[in-house]
């Protein structure tokens, strides 16, 4: 970039231009707006709403409300919902089979916002064995270890059930080698040739996620556990541009980086290197500290909210998923 073509001051005032709101507004580089976002739902299979301790202000959402939600997200014009489940324990198994379950908690979800909004919003499901397994592990564990290509063998099936009942967004969050591939083949010869693969490309073994595993009810049953042997670890970047690179090979119509804005760096070189729809995740570690400070007085919550989110945006992602999505929505549209 070429910074020697204005002049030296005081011929060059950079404060001239931000004096006004007109002005600051008028050269603005980069616009968050509602269509930058997509909003998470936790989903429970029961009536009403459960608070997430851990996330204030956001609650799981029972089967009974996710048609209001539906018709929430169309009014506020946020193109698109993520869908993760806090499934009965009794359902969880090693094998994790209920993820194949054609009538399981997802697929009944996807069916009510389909029927309530159509096309209007679009539905991303997570592929990950994490909600529905025993150990909390994303894949099968066989002697101590998870293992690759039988997990991905599930992982196909979870998409195929998951499209039936009208998933628009596979986004396979498990991090097994191979699975973009071979979902997409999956999907292919199912006859779901129209629906997108948006992976979780840069996923890192973080710190950050604690709320969303309390939020999904799987916290407990990883334990001690960790996730290090098939997700990055925060000291990677190289490897990140390998894994997109990988995944946009095998059919990913888009990719995602997880966590969000500990992972700026990330997110800017996927952008730049591949020139493809990128998106971020604004985790649920990273909603937490924004809300909790915000709830002790410490900062402005709608403030660094709209910060926040602006910061992915100047990164060079395309969208963020956000818990924010909602009220971030009804501030940039009033």
């Amino acid at each position: 970039m070429n910074m020697t073509s204005r002049g030296p001051f005081p011929a060059t005032r950079m404060r001239r231009v931000r004096q006004s709101d007109w002005s600051r507004r008028l050269v603005a580089e980069h616009r968050l707006g509602s269509g930058d976002l997509i909003w998470p739902w936790f989903v429970f299979d029961g009536p009403g709403v459960q608070p997430v301790p851990s996330m204030p202000g956001v609650e799981r959402l029972g089967i009974d409300q996710i048609a209001g939600a539906a018709r929430r997200a169309r009014e506020l014009s946020i193109p698109a919902v993520a869908v993760f489940p806090a499934i009965d324990p009794k359902l969880k198994t090693d094998d994790a089979a209920e993820a194949i379950n054609p009538d399981n908690l997802v697929c009944r979800t996807v069916a009510a916002i389909k029927a309530e909004v159509g096309e209007a919003v679009g539905v991303i499901c997570d592929v990950a064995l994490d909600p529905y397994s025993s150990h909390g592990q994303d894949g099968l564990v066989r002697d101590g270890r998870i293992v690759n290509d039988e997990t991905v063998d599930v992982l196909c099936q979870q998409a195929i059930v998951q499209a039936r009942a009208g998933c628009d967004v596979i986004a396979p969050s498990d991090m097994m080698d191979g699975r973009i591939g071979a979902i997409r083949q999956a999907l292919d010869q199912s006859g779901f040739s129209q629906v997108q693969i948006m992976s979780y490309a840069a996923k890192y073994a973080s710190a950050f996620y604690g709320p969303f595993r309390d939020a999904v009810g799987s916290s407990g049953n990883l334990g001690s556990g960790d996730k290090k042997t098939y997700q990055q670890a925060p000291s990677q970047s190289d490897e990140a541009i390998h894994e997109v690179a990988l995944d946009l090979g095998e059919g990913a119509d888009s990719v995602m980086v997880k966590p969000g804005m500990p992972y700026l760096d990330i997110v800017r070189r996927v952008k730049e290197t591949f020139a493809v729809p990128t998106f971020a995740y604004q985790v649920s570690g990273e909603y937490a500290m924004i809300a909790a400070a915000a709830q002790n007085g410490w900062l402005d919550r709608n403030a660094v909210m709209l910060e926040s989110l602006l910061a992915f945006k100047r990164a060079g992602a395309d969208g963020v998923l956000t818990y924010f999505a909602a009220e971030a929505a009804e501030l940039l549209e009033s």
